[in-house]
């Protein structure tokens, strides 16, 4: 244990000196002790003894309190850290005249001249914004025509009914889309030679697959792989394998694509409107479909670091990773728990 002040009382911590200034003023004023024999006990200055009787004299025990010297004054100020954090979350560089929709420590460093006069430092800037809770992130894109009062309108009035009409039937709800998944799909990292970017040998060979899928708020999910473009009678066999051998009707909620609603379809739908029911999810708002989880997950956490040597190895890469994530109740299920999916996690 580091002894040192004992010898020195400006090594004692201010909270612990805040209480012996106390005790040694309540020895004097209060028990009758002489300050020069308090200052000799104490190991301080007699000088100390006496300054600590006028502060409290003139404002009591805490007066006596330590009182730190102030230091610069900030240049951020509470006002411009209130500007800062509501033009960072509110709007993009763009509206400055910046050719870019990302925030970088740069971009804030040069506004703040711009808009303060205030010189600070990339590494002071992203050091203050973690400060005020502010973290990089990857962005998630949304679509300038989305309609937020459609969307509103979906999630508060439209699929509450949706739910209404599973219930009365006894049907279960799915979500589903579909995406394209080629040789070519490729993300991450890797280690190199600093200042020298790594070269991977890869197949540069085009080609994939489009692939259908549905999950369930229960953590059920159904894929079907399609070597062509996805139509109206493609869709309809993807159709055919969600109701083949259901016990309940299903209910459907897909997005706007063309051959959802092609003329087939419609009447595919109609005839086996007792085992099946289709419905529109808001347009242009995708992070609202939990399937589309499907494919972040697919892509980013199982195919994008193999290495796909050709179209056959990707159909079976493709088709492990899709029977993985189906296996995988769990995770399904997570994809209704996010900020924007979570209205859809207590469907029956």
């Amino acid at each position: 244990m580091n002894t040192d002040w004992l010898e020195d009382g400006r090594k004692i911590p201010d909270d612990v000196m805040f209480y012996l200034r106390r005790m040694a003023v309540n020895a004097v004023r209060k028990l009758g002790y002489s300050p020069e024999t308090i200052a000799e006990t104490y190991n301080f200055n007699r000088s100390c003894i006496y300054r600590w009787l006028n502060q409290y004299d003139q404002g009591g025990f805490d007066a006596l309190e330590s009182k730190m010297p102030p230091g610069a004054e900030p240049l951020i100020t509470v006002k411009i850290e209130e500007w800062l954090k509501n033009t960072i979350l509110d709007s993009t560089p763009v509206k400055f005249g910046y050719d870019t929709n990302l925030w970088t420590c740069t971009i804030i460093a040069n506004l703040l001249k711009q808009e303060f006069n205030i010189d600070v430092s990339d590494s002071t800037i992203r050091l203050h914004l973690k400060a005020m809770n502010l973290s990089c992130q990857k962005p998630e894109y949304q679509d300038v025509k989305m309609d937020d009062k459609d969307v509103d309108n979906f999630i508060n009035n439209k699929f509450p009914l949706i739910q209404q009409v599973a219930q009365k039937i006894d049907a279960d709800i799915a979500f589903e889309d579909e995406a394209g998944v080629g040789v070519m799909t490729r993300h991450g990292k890797t280690w190199g030679l600093r200042g020298k970017t790594p070269v991977v040998k890869v197949n540069m060979v085009r080609g994939g697959y489009n692939v259908l899928s549905a999950v369930t708020a229960q953590g059920g999910m159904d894929y079907l792989i399609q070597d062509e473009n996805i139509n109206g009678s493609k869709y309809i066999e993807f159709l055919e394998q969600l109701i083949e051998d259901r016990d309940r009707p299903l209910i459907l909620l897909v997005d706007h694509a063309t051959f959802h609603k092609s003329k087939e379809v419609r009447q595919y739908v109609r005839a086996n409107r007792e085992k099946l029911r289709v419905f529109f999810l808001p347009k242009r708002a995708p992070a609202y479909n939990p399937d589309e989880q499907v494919w972040n997950e697919v892509k980013n956490n199982y195919i994008r670091k193999q290495p796909i040597r050709n179209s056959k190895d990707l159909k079976i890469r493709l088709t492990e990773a899709l029977d993985s994530l189906r296996d995988n109740t769990k995770r399904i299920i997570s994809f209704f728990q996010l900020p924007r999916t979570k209205y859809a996690a207590g469907v029956a």
